[in-house]
């Protein structure tokens, strides 16, 4: 959130006493966020004039006070004590009372539930005066009902719905401490399953530090606003939090067709009621038992009569247990408000098989990229070695590329492509200049000299340049989208490398075949490839593009292409396992163990060469141009971590 936490608790005491106005203000607080936001457009209101492949999610911003409220001052100086804002008074009503008791309680509320959440959940309902939202008259609300059906078809979009569970009220009158707990574990589950349709699931540092996505997760408070005052409306706003790219639907179609036949009706709608659990008696138990094509009645025996027709019995609870494990529903054998808004919906939720896992894994990858990605982008999907670029929502080039080594690999992120370079020189990065170049300069002083390097000595330090030529590691020009990885596309001079089916050979950077065709689709129109290849021999020329263009760095094991045909391409990297055990899924484990540890890098001891030939510059010596460090004959054994 924007504000500090004092801040936080300093307005929701202000705000304390409207009480009677608790909901609207939460949602006039949303409202008022997502209009003053230009790049947050309202899933609802663009519902008709988006087409449904490209519908955006929600995007979310944190709640602020209306222009009238008072600010948090920032201290004068580093060295004065900040004094903590007036705790917010305790409310007075007996129900508000146990929802602030049960958020100051330390007590978990979900697995995974963050400090950030749990503290954006406490500012919601401060914004309320610590009201209930989704339990009114003793009852769930019509928005807690849809939220409720939707957390119990999680299984749709590839999450578990079991990590989503939605309380039960009892049976006589709830007490005020049944009713806030109640209330908050909804809450929780809301905002964690919002969190984990947009990437939230897996903290991906520990998968790869080549794994670095900006996840947009959105925030618990503004989540809760958006969805408690949706009304029925709930479950289809919570459900676009999900991606709606045509790879992420067409890969969720082909996971939901994977399901196995089922006996059961399609729906059950059951009439409301108490929860329902071994021994009692309900009207609703006929219904159950003809869904689940049971006996009438339990038949009797020497020791026990029958049964009767509405009793809730062993076979009847047994049946209902069943149908809980099918749908990730906790396997309780009661009859609860999840099942029976699970009961209500066709029983669509696929049978989760171990060779589901590689769509499921591929699913959480496009929650790691933009909800949109814009009508203009570069996509590299480095598991197919293929590039395409998109103008205008339509596919207008597509082409080879080379990617990075299994020891070396391409990183997964996105970018904004600013400029492009004709005619480069090339920097060897410190880490080929560690690991490859200074070894081999130490057992030949004139090793740089033959290659057409020039080596610069200063203070200590050795840089190598290769200059711009037919023979650069870069070839004739480079596409550039500044990054942390320093990474880009980019031209080689050994282009027959194109033709092999495997193209992991590159330190990290992605070489593009047909570098000049690719500008034509992404460099700006005065820039055409005649014009570019005229200035090959000419120096250095930096072209800056009119606007930035997202690159976009993915890696997808599962496709479908625009005939609905479906792919799948070797795991290059292993990320398929790591995140099949980060997921839990069968065979995850398993496969990790055989994966080879991400190399480490190692000092490596140069000795100084000969001061003349460091300072040697011979950029006409006839020799071969390398690349890796030769693009000819790579070496597989070798294990760098530079980056070109």
């Amino acid at each position: 959130m924007g504000a500090s936490r004092s801040a936080s608790v300093a307005i929701a005491a202000l705000l304390a006493g409207w009480a009677g106005h608790a909901l609207p203000l939460r949602a006039q607080v949303a409202t008022e966020v997502t209009s003053t936001a230009p790049s947050a457009p309202d899933p609802v209101a663009q519902t008709d004039a988006i087409a449904p492949a490209a519908q955006p999610m929600p995007q979310d911003a944190p709640a602020r006070p209306e222009a009238g409220a008072p600010k948090a001052e920032a201290p004068p100086s580093t060295t004065e004590t900040t004094v903590a804002a007036p705790p917010a008074p305790a409310p007075t009503d007996p129900l508000a009372a146990a929802v602030a008791a049960r958020l100051a309680d330390p007590a978990p509320l979900l697995p995974r539930v963050t400090t950030k959440d749990r503290e954006a959940m406490q500012a919601f309902y401060a914004l309320g005066a610590f009201k209930p939202v989704w339990v009114q008259d003793g009852a769930f609300t019509p928005a807690a009902k849809a939220a409720a059906a939707r957390l119990a078809r999680a299984g749709e979009d590839g999450l578990d719905p079991s990590a989503y569970p939605v309380p039960v009220l009892s049976t006589t009158k709830p007490s005020e401490a049944d009713v806030a707990a109640a209330d908050i574990k909804i809450s929780a589950a809301v905002a964690l399953y919002a969190r984990d349709a947009r990437g939230g699931r897996i903290n991906l540092a520990n998968l790869s530090r080549l794994i670095t996505p900006t996840l947009d997760l959105p925030a618990a408070d503004v989540v809760l606003g958006r969805i408690a005052s949706a009304g029925p409306g709930a479950g289809d706003l919570l459900q676009r939090y999900n991606p709606s790219q045509p790879g992420y639907l067409a890969l969720k179609a082909r996971l939901n067709r994977n399901e196995a036949p089922v006996a059961e009706a399609a729906a059950l709608r059951l009439p409301d009621g108490p929860v329902l659990k071994l021994g009692m008696r309900d009207p609703r138990v006929p219904l159950l038992r003809n869904y689940f094509s049971l006996e009438t009645r339990t038949a009797g025996t020497l020791d026990a009569p029958p049964g009767e027709p509405d009793a809730y019995d062993a076979e009847v609870a047994a049946a209902v247990k069943a149908f809980q494990r099918r749908r990730g529903l906790p396997a309780t054998g009661n009859l609860t408000a999840p099942t029976v808004a699970a009961l209500a919906a066709p029983e669509t939720a696929p049978r989760r098989e171990e060779s589901d896992g590689t769509l499921l894994v591929n699913m959480e990858r496009w929650r790691w990229l933009p909800a949109d990605l814009g009508r203009d982008y570069v996509l590299v999907n480095i598991p197919e070695f293929r590039l395409r670029v998109v103008r205008d929502g339509r596919q207008r080039d597509e082409t080879r590329v080379i990617v990075g080594k299994t020891e070396s690999p391409t990183p997964i992120f996105s970018g904004l492509m600013d400029h492009a370079v004709v005619n480069p020189s090339w920097n060897v990065p410190p880490s080929i200049l560690k690991n490859e170049f200074l070894p081999a300069l130490a057992r030949d002083p004139g090793y740089a000299a033959r290659r057409g390097y020039e080596v610069v000595y200063r203070n200590g330090n050795i840089s190598v340049r290769q200059p711009p030529g037919e023979r650069n590691a870069l070839g004739f020009i480079k596409f550039m989208f500044p990054n942390n990885h320093a990474v880009y596309l980019h031209d080689t001079p050994n282009r027959s490398l194109f033709s092999a089916s495997q193209r992991a050979l590159s330190h990290g950077c992605v070489r593009v075949d047909d570098p000049f065709r690719f500008a034509d689709s992404v460099l700006p129109a005065e820039w055409p490839s005649e014009r570019l290849k005229k200035m090959i021999g000419k120096g250095e020329r930096t072209i800056r593009l009119n606007e930035k263009l997202p690159v976009h760095l993915a890696y997808f094991t599962a496709t479908t292409d625009e005939f609905g045909g479906y792919r799948t391409l070797p795991d290059l990297y292993g990320h398929d396992a790591r995140m099949k055990a980060a997921l839990g899924l069968p065979g995850g484990a398993a496969a990790v163990a055989k994966l080879p540890p991400e190399p480490k890098r190692k000092p490596v001891r140069i000795a100084r060469p000969a001061l003349d030939p460091l300072r040697a510059t011979a950029s006409r010596a006839p020799a071969e141009a390398y690349a890796d460090p030769n693009p000819w004959f790579p070496r597989e054994t070798r294990q760098s971590r530079g980056w070109w």
